[in-house]
């Protein structure tokens, strides 16, 4: 094994800068390639932008953000932790009782993501838990004489539960169904695709009210399903209209009752070590604290030369290909972006109770859920608000509390405001005891919209250079990242690429374990 002392001077086939999803996805990709592999990081963790903390490290982390010289997708960032009065116990448990995530998003049953997992045979190293309702927070209506209070109301989330549930009327459960069983028939009839690709060239709200006459009462619970971050009047169908089938087609592929998950003990982080750990027993090499300064040697044409790799502490290396993203690569062999980011303010909090309400069987005999969705919706043409609520069977902070992470699409000065406001209605509504014991607001650079992925869009400043997008500012894992990671593969594997093999491998014989394999990284 290589001594992680003596980089310097060494020669690779593949350099790859950060351990975010894209770029453990593609160490995975070539685990078994027989090319030699050095995966750095600049940062003293796993993970990237999808990282997951204890207390401690996530309020270290937010130093770094907030540092001058900041190279992450991340900016505005802070801390709170109430005060806790004399005679008062200290709610907050110790820091590693705590995993914290920065990637919690959902992972639909039918999302082009979950199948690399299973044929990469990464899926043995993960653990799945439901996510279960769907809530929308309702605001208090009416004149003061007759108001409805504020407060949660189940969505209903699929065609069984349209059936029972008792607060629609008959109306608006016959237009909610039609438009379920059509957005079904596109899924399995060719002849529906034309007319879909019409619907999707329509504003969200105009297509449920023009073609599918749904109740205007109804446009909020379907917004939530869609994961839109937009406003109902500036979201697009041919971005609701894909995400409600995948919603709908998902449930029950699992399990009766639900179509997300979650891995447990943080998210996407989960997924970046167990993909950078297969690499590892594949020979790859790993270093943290290590940061690409410089890249030269690059000459017009050649594709075969070796790159000279800078990194810190004067080591230099030399590798035929480079691979990181727009914050792991020095902005000299970077392309100029086309579009600027787009930013969401987000929010991290510890409640010192369970919520047990949120997480109900969704069937008789389904799983307890772990995870649940709550929209605030959207006011005046500002942007709905959304709380991922995971309970302490993800692990990711003790019994009898829970995590709530919160999204907005607005500015970081309002949209703190605006989460804020948000979990104090929220815990008012469902445990008037419960508070926030700690929390974290930042604001993530990414994208909204995907532009078509081909190897030509993620080439850096060279045709052995590739930068890898910002991650997308959603709320599900982004189905795209597979498809970069792909054109990325056949690149570095030229001749050899079989797109049949692509992350589908067979287990390995005599399987290294699972403490071995974390000593080569």
């Amino acid at each position: 094994m290589l001594d992680l002392n003596t980089l310097d001077g060494s020669t690779w086939d593949v350099v790859i800068s950060g351990t975010g999803l894209p770029q453990a996805f593609l160490a995975l990709a070539l685990s078994r390639s027989g090319k030699k592999i050095l995966h750095i990081d600049k940062n003293d963790y796993y993970g990237g932008s999808e990282a997951a903390f204890n207390l401690q490290e996530a309020e270290e982390w937010v130093g770094r953000v907030n540092d001058v010289h900041n190279s992450m997708p991340f900016e505005s960032a802070s801390i709170s932790r109430p005060a806790v009065s004399d005679g008062e116990d200290d709610e907050l448990s110790f820091s590693r009782a705590y995993t914290l995530s920065l990637s919690p998003q959902l992972l639909f049953s039918k999302s082009r993501f979950l199948p690399s997992l299973v044929s990469s045979r990464v899926y043995r190293q993960l653990e799945f838990q439901a996510v279960g309702s769907w809530w929308i927070y309702q605001h208090s209506t009416g004149s003061e004489a007759n108001s409805q209070p504020a407060g949660l109301q189940r969505v209903p989330s699929s065609r069984e539960d349209v059936f029972t549930d008792e607060t629609m009327s008959m109306k608006s459960k016959r237009s909610l169904m039609k438009l379920l069983r059509q957005l079904m028939q596109q899924e399995n009839d060719q002849e529906s695709e034309a007319e879909s690709e019409v619907d999707q060239n329509m504003q969200f709200q105009d297509l449920l009210e023009t073609k599918y006459r749904i109740p205007s009462d109804l446009f909020d619970p379907l917004l939530s399903l869609s994961l839109s971050l937009k406003s109902m009047d500036t979201t697009h169908s041919m971005n609701a209209i894909p995400n409600i089938k995948r919603h709908i087609s998902s449930i029950g592929v699992f399990g009766p009752g639900f179509g997300a998950v979650l891995a447990k003990w943080g998210g996407g982080a989960e997924f970046s070590q167990a993909a950078c750990r297969a690499c590892a027993v594949g020979g790859g090499i790993y270093a943290l604290g290590r940061e690409i300064k410089k890249v030269d040697g690059i000459t017009e044409g050649n594709k075969s030369e070796k790159l000279n790799i800078y990194l810190t502490d004067n080591e230099s290396v030399r590798s035929r290909y480079v691979v990181g993203s727009g914050w792991d690569l020095p902005e000299q062999i970077q392309r100029e972006r086309a579009h600027p980011y787009s930013r969401i303010t987000r929010s991290i909090m510890v409640v010192n109770s369970p919520l047990e309400i949120l997480f109900p069987q969704t069937s008789e005999n389904g799983p307890v859920p772990a995870g649940a969705v709550v929209t605030f919706p959207s006011r005046n043409s500002d942007p709905p608000t959304y709380l991922l609520v995971h309970s302490s069977d993800t692990g990711e902070c003790p019994a009898n509390q829970c995590i709530i992470y919160g999204y907005v699409l607005l500015p970081a000065e309002k949209g703190k405001v605006v989460l804020e406001t948000a979990v104090d209605n929220f815990l008012k509504s469902v445990d008037s005891k419960a508070k926030v014991i700690w929390g974290a607001h930042f604001t993530q650079l990414g994208c909204l919209e995907r532009e078509m992925v081909v190897a030509e869009n993620l080439k850096g400043s060279h045709d052995n250079v590739f930068s890898f997008p910002a991650p997308a500012l959603d709320l599900a894992f982004d189905d795209g990242l597979i498809d970069q990671v792909k054109q990325v593969w056949k690149v570095i594997m030229g001749d050899e690429a079989d797109e049949n093999t692509f992350l589908k491998f067979d287990d390995r014989e005599g399987m290294i374990d699972e403490e071995e394999a974390n000593e080569t990284m």
